[in-house]
């Protein structure tokens, strides 16, 4: 698999690149955690990388061409039939591609690393808010909190539990009521998630109410993220630091942003769109299993039990 990825990126003149796996920035997103290392080295920890993403886009502000890296990275608390804290992270950016264009590269990457030409035929293509409209019966944007618990048929802990966190409610009506539905035997895109859920991708031009960002299913299994990237320093900072807000609101710990990433925009990070996609979530499709465990020689579990 690791081959036939590396064809693909070949033959579309991609080069291949190594990034560092210790970092003293760590994640600012809510919904990852990033593994703390300490050293002898400095006072303050270092962290394992969760993505080689802000290293990625340094080395394009520095004037690299279209480029992809094959690495492990690690996550905090993440374990069992679909999760792992360390695993094979494949990831890939494209200059000048719009949404459309990323999106027809990552679905040629899935069946090239497959072996599956056919897998790119027939691929369903979702608007994340109609598809919530459509099976959820709500509006993601216009609903209130009340009527998100009642799509998820939550109960009084767990409305409690998640209180006003919209995108958290959004996120588990997407889990539990969406993504069951989508078929097994092809591929599903999922694109334009809110723009509160824009993550490092840019507003869309067209409507600033979504995201230019997608992933891709098949069936419940999520294989990759992908986005046309936010170029905009500044912009970029905001939303490091409404990370840090949510973070401080949530008891999660509070780290410093990574300056070198905010440099690099300034100094002119070129338009681009980018894919992060896990490899064992593609051995899974290939060993035709829903446990991530199945495709692994070495589990966290056998080795930390």
């Amino acid at each position: 698999m690791l081959q036939r990825l590396r064809r693909y990126f070949l033959h579309s003149e991609t080069l291949e690149v190594d990034t560092p796996a210790l970092s003293r920035y760590a994640a600012s997103d809510t919904q990852i955690e990033s593994l703390e290392v300490s050293s002898k080295l400095r006072s303050a920890p270092l962290y394992l990388q969760t993505s080689p993403e802000f290293c990625m886009k340094r080395l394009l502000a520095a004037g690299y061409p279209d480029i992809y890296s094959i690495c492990r990275v690690f996550r905090d608390g993440e374990a069992g039939k679909q999760h792992q804290p360390e695993f094979t992270m494949v990831e890939w950016y494209r200059l000048g591609m719009n949404l459309e264009e990323i999106v027809a590269d990552t679905i040629a990457a899935i069946a090239a690393a497959l072996d599956s030409p056919k897998l790119g035929d027939g691929v369903t293509v979702l608007e994340y808010r109609s598809v919530f409209r459509d099976v959820a019966k709500i509006d993601p944007v216009n609903a209130t909190i009340a009527e998100l618990g009642d799509a998820a048929d939550a109960d009084s802990d767990l409305r409690v539990a998640l209180g006003d966190k919209r995108d958290d409610w959004l996120d588990l009506i997407l889990t539990t009521r969406i993504v069951p539905t989508f078929t097994t035997t092809k591929l599903t895109v999922l694109r334009h998630y809110l723009a509160s859920q824009a993550a490092l991708a840019r507003i869309c031009p067209a409507d600033t109410a979504i995201a230019d960002r997608f992933e891709v299913f098949l069936g419940k299994l999520e294989l990759a993220n992908g986005y046309v990237e936010l170029t905009d320093a500044a912009e970029q900072e905001q939303r490091i630091a409404a990370d840090q807000d949510e973070r401080r609101d949530r008891g999660l710990p509070l780290r410093a942003h990574d300056e070198l990433l905010l440099a690099a925009l300034q100094s002119g990070l070129p338009a681009c769109a980018g894919v992060a996609m896990g490899l064992e979530r593609l051995q899974m499709v290939h060993a035709e299993t829903d446990d991530i465990r199945d495709v692994l020689t070495f589990t966290f579990e056998d080795n930390n039990d």
